[in-house]
């Protein structure tokens, strides 16, 4: 068992929460299939364009305009946007545009039924006994916010995002990055000390730890094998135990 005495768990997503195979197999391909179509179709949004203007400056550019060859909106750029999507995809860039880009393609597949999130077993029933305990519960995750509460809040056990306070993405910063987590800290008003950050990655768990962060290193199934690098593990959130709540956890 792990005994934590603080007032808040930081979560991780793919690996933690949910089976990397959900991600990998069900919305990442969904993202990929449906790119170029959700484009094409939404091309005047403004959502849109504000995640290919990303895109573009996550790639050095200035713009849309002067990143892609081709006038957009037209067939020549719907094209060429698209292959370098999809690159980007292959590459599992962890950039901000793109996770913008995926996120809105994906509230199209949970508004329409076409994906509902799948978590481990011992999820829900932990979230439930944390918001019992008053713990606060935030994500961080390399997704978009949108996408977090999107995955949350469409899920095979309805909307969990009752029992969420937060949620963070690389716009804090890199998640193997120490700041990032000193950021959170500062943003949630909860003192590093009094964090427990769950990930299945342990180059994340070194950076949350640099600053003062609990961690814990999370096993399941389909999860990479990797050294422990001295944190914490555990195979289900049922191993962790919580004391209660108390006033000088804050900031």
């Amino acid at each position: 068992m792990i005994a934590f005495d603080g007032s808040m768990v930081l979560l991780d997503v793919e690996g933690t929460v949910s089976p990397l195979s959900y991600v990998h197999d069900v919305m990442f391909p969904y993202a990929r299939t449906e790119a170029r179509a959700f484009i094409q179709a939404h091309a005047d949004r403004a959502d849109v364009i504000s995640a290919l203007n990303q895109v573009a400056a996550d790639a050095g550019f200035s713009s849309l305009a002067e990143w892609c060859p081709s006038p957009y909106p037209s067939g020549a750029a719907f094209d060429w946007i698209t292959k370098e999507i999809h690159a980007l995809m292959d590459a599992d860039a962890k950039i901000t545009g793109l996770k913008q880009l995926q996120g809105l393609i994906w509230k199209q597949g949970f508004h329409g039924g076409q994906l509902r999130s799948t978590l481990f077993l011992d999820v829900v029933k932990a979230f439930e006994q944390w918001s019992m305990r008053g713990l606060q519960m935030r994500i961080y995750s390399s997704g978009s916010v949108q996408a977090q509460k999107l995955f949350f809040g469409h899920s095979e056990y309805g909307d969990l995002t009752h029992y969420l306070s937060g949620y963070y993405d690389t716009t804090i910063g890199g998640k193997r990055v120490t700041k990032s987590y000193s950021d959170i800290a500062l943003d949630s008003g909860v003192s590093p000390s009094s964090i427990l950050f769950l990930s299945d990655v342990v180059e994340e768990l070194d950076a949350a730890r640099e600053c003062g962060i609990k961690t814990c290193l999370v096993i399941r199934p389909g999860n990479t094998e990797t050294a422990e690098n001295g944190h914490q593990k555990c195979n289900s959130f049922d191993e962790i135990t919580f004391s209660d709540v108390k006033a000088d956890d804050l900031l």
